[in-house]
């Protein structure tokens, strides 16, 4: 049984962990330490059983505790080289990941980390670099699509293969449009390389899931730009329309920004 707990997910810090009977893997580490410690004891986790942590991309609210996570327990960081190097840069990361503990992934390049069978591939974001991450364990898959500025070819393909999908949500367009943000930063949002926005996000699902998709979760949603309830509203309007019904055909979620969404149970 593999079971999945967001432990936060938008700007504010970004942190999935993933766990069989016998290992467990993080998938950014954007949040305070101190509170993922807290939350894990919450949850009944212990962080002494992470042995492997993914990294999506280099931006501070995916790597601002991962060089003291890594540091401080021992666990290896798997990352592209330019994640790694850019993690180097990123003057947010305080203490750095150390030397002996990094590890160099390639997109398109399957590896096995204890019971997870890992392949990342290429996410267009305005990053040093950024992936997303399909994961198979004990017979059934996850995958953690983050950070898209538009969907490629390559990520419908995983789309059409996941049992269980974190896809980000990000905004409204018509939100960004009319709000208070500069314009540079609207085009940044709005842009291939910025963020995908709801009604992509349910086209995406829509036009290439499967009928072994069983659960959805929405991710890294704006909080001046987006909401919960329309997020989730816009997704499902968009499923609708394809004849697909949240609820019947597949379980819609919305991860919460600042604390914990979960655990869920995924077989």
């Amino acid at each position: 049984m593999l079971k999945f707990i967001s432990f936060g997910s938008g700007s504010s810090g970004n942190c999935y962990l993933l766990t069989t009977k016998t290992d467990t893997l993080l998938i950014d580490i954007g949040v305070g330490l101190r509170g993922l410690k807290k939350a894990c004891r919450d949850y009944g986790v212990s962080l002494s059983g992470v042995h492997h942590v993914l990294v999506t991309h280099d931006h501070a609210d995916h790597i601002k505790s991962v060089g003291s996570f890594s540091s401080d327990y021992r666990v290896p960081v798997y990352a592209t080289r330019e994640v790694h190097q850019g993690i180097v840069r990123n003057y947010c990361v305080v203490k750095k990941v150390p030397a002996d503990l990094v590890r160099v992934v390639e997109k398109g390049v399957t590896l096995q980390l204890g019971d997870f069978t890992v392949t990342p591939f290429a996410v267009p974001h305005d990053s040093t670099d950024n992936v997303g991450y399909y994961i198979e364990a004990g017979g059934t898959n996850f995958c953690l699509i983050t950070d898209a500025g538009h969907v490629t070819d390559e990520m419908n393909l995983f789309i059409s293969k996941a049992h269980h999908l974190v896809i980000e949500a990000n905004h409204d367009i018509e939100m960004v449009q009319n709000g208070p943000y500069p314009q540079f930063l609207k085009d940044r949002i709005l842009s291939g390389t910025g963020h995908l926005n709801n009604h992509d996000c349910g086209v995406a699902i829509a036009e290439h899931m499967t009928e072994s998709l069983r659960n959805v979760w929405l991710c890294h949603l704006s909080e001046e730009n987006n909401h919960p309830e329309l997020a989730r509203k816009t997704v499902e309007s968009v499923l609708r329309s394809y004849g697909i019904v949240a609820g019947a055909d597949i379980h819609l979620e919305v991860l919460k920004r600042t604390t914990p969404t979960g655990p869920f149970e995924l077989d």
